[in-house]
């Protein structure tokens, strides 16, 4: 491999690229060895700091790279339609660079943005670049820098004209799962970045979920270290078989070289966050979906940060709970807690996206989303296969609480759920996934919430009106007269 490999100019066109990638930090560049190391495609490579081409270069050239020095090297080193994938930070930087192509390319050509992007910022995007005649395709890649690399999931937007040309190259690079690329064109403008976005807060969700299981195990259980990789092992060769339960038993097996304690000891037990769990909740909100698994994996992060907060209330407790004596079933209740609680929150993520595809006018595919979720992902899961087969039965599906499937498996693990929240009350241990997932299941099927009470008190201070049980219409009480009861117009308020 040569020392230094020139730069490709408008005058050097013989060997064109059918793809480019802008931004060559670590997932950019993986990124770039994924496409190159797949058949039929020629990479063109370029980064604000030619320090980082050069050195993708020197590394991986027997790759066969076209490195750009310059933006408009870069562009002229891409065929027709020019395609350019720009992983670069989100927000200013992204559009810093999406204007350098924006003004180098022509009609036809796409621009992809494969960071972790606000949807609503996509969807500004793509209006602006359309106007141009440029399609601006929003891609959620999942899987981190090994998914990257070897096989990530993909979750592109924009218009059916980019997939054509982009359909064969994602599904070259994709995971493959049953035979399948983890790929799919999930819908116009942002909703690959909005699906994107819901994946990550699912994600936290079950990470958190995880996390409780652990918990519980060890504070309540009395369960060791070492005991607790052989449980999470033995629980991923059953139906919990995910990538996020793999992870946790190495965590939980690497030990520490300096203190040879577990090395999740000697961690801070402070967990941090990108934001995609907060765009998840907060458009959650705005949609009208409750998705409380997922709020409370934010909030318990949050929680997670006020070291000082934390200090000086623990300072003040009176003594704990003790620890109260265990069944010899309490292992397998907190493996069914955790089941049927990553249910539920699998179950708000898809009504958020069922939402969300009504609001911005999308049409997504919900089983082919869970098939692209099954490999590559940092969600990938067995179950996913579950999911797959309960919307190829019922493509309208109103909640994946009400599948048989799903429907048995909450059904069969809900004593033990009960029990494991119940215990987790009496012993002091915070288990806000596990109680959130219950309450939220136990709202769902009761008769009656005590939300008509929400509402007669609306009615009273504000006037919003409400409708009754026994007869059509819309009615007000004159609460601050002589309370009869007046049909009326819905409030707005």
């Amino acid at each position: 491999m040569e020392d230094h490999m020139p730069s490709v100019t408008a005058a050097d066109t013989r060997s064109l690229s059918n793809i480019g990638v802008v931004g060559l930090a670590v997932m950019g560049s993986n990124l770039a060895r994924n496409l190159a190391s797949r058949e039929g495609n020629v990479v063109a490579v370029y980064n604000r700091t030619y320090a980082r081409t050069q050195q993708l270069l020197d590394e991986h050239g027997d790759l066969g790279f076209l490195g750009a020095e310059s933006i408009d090297d870069f562009v002229a080193s891409l065929a027709r339609p020019r395609t350019a994938i720009v992983m670069v930070q989100a927000g200013a930087g992204t559009d810093a660079v999406i204007e350098q192509l924006a003004e180098r390319f022509e009609p036809g050509d796409i621009i992809v943005d494969g960071g972790n992007a606000n949807f609503h910022d996509t969807i500004r995007r793509e209006r602006e670049l359309r106007e141009l005649g440029i399609n601006f395709v929003g891609t959620g890649i999942s899987g981190g820098e090994e998914g990257a690399l070897r096989g990530p999931s993909i979750m592109p937007g924009g218009s059916a004209e980019a997939w054509e040309t982009l359909g064969p190259i994602f599904r070259s690079i994709a995971a493959v799962a049953q035979g399948e690329p983890c790929v799919t064109h999930v819908g116009t403008d942002g909703a690959g970045h909005f699906v994107k976005m819901v994946h990550n807060g699912i994600e936290y969700a079950d990470m958190q979920l995880i996390a409780e299981a652990y918990d519980l195990l060890r504070r309540v259980g009395g369960l060791s270290v070492p005991d607790l990789v052989e449980v999470f092992r033995s629980w991923n060769e059953g139906d919990l078989e995910s990538y996020l339960i793999e992870i946790a038993a190495e965590v939980l097996s690497q030990i520490d070289a300096e203190s040879g304690q577990p090395l999740v000891d000697m961690i801070v037990d402070e967990a941090g966050s990108k934001g995609t769990g907060v765009w998840t909740v907060q458009n959650a909100v705005g949609l009208g979906i409750p998705v409380s698994g997922i709020g409370e994996a934010v909030f318990a992060r949050a929680v997670s940060s006020k070291l000082e907060q934390r200090a000086a209330v623990r300072r003040t407790a009176r003594r704990r709970p003790e620890r109260p004596p265990m069944s010899e079933e309490f292992v397998n209740d907190v493996r069914a807690a955790l089941y049927v609680s990553k249910v539920v929150a699998y179950a708000q993520g898809f009504d958020l996206i069922v939402a969300g595809a009504a609001e911005f006018g999308w049409d997504i595919d919900l089983g082919a989303l869970a098939k692209i979720w099954r490999a590559g992902c940092i969600i990938r899961a067995r179950f996913l296969n579950r999911i797959v087969d309960a919307y190829a039965t019922d493509r309208g599906l109103t909640s994946l609480l009400a599948d048989p499937y799903f429907a048995n498996a909450v059904g069969a693990g809900e004593q033990a759920w009960r029990r494991i929240v119940a215990t987790a009350a009496t012993a002091g241990v915070p288990a806000p996934g596990f109680s959130s997932a219950l309450a939220y299941f136990d709202s769902l099927v009761s008769e009656r919430l005590p939300t008509s009470l929400i509402q007669g008190q609306r009615d009273f201070f504000g006037a919003h009106t409400y409708r009754r049980v026994d007869k059509d219409g819309v009615f007000h009480t004159l609460w601050s007269e002589d309370r009869r009861e007046i049909p009326t117009e819905p409030s707005t308020h």
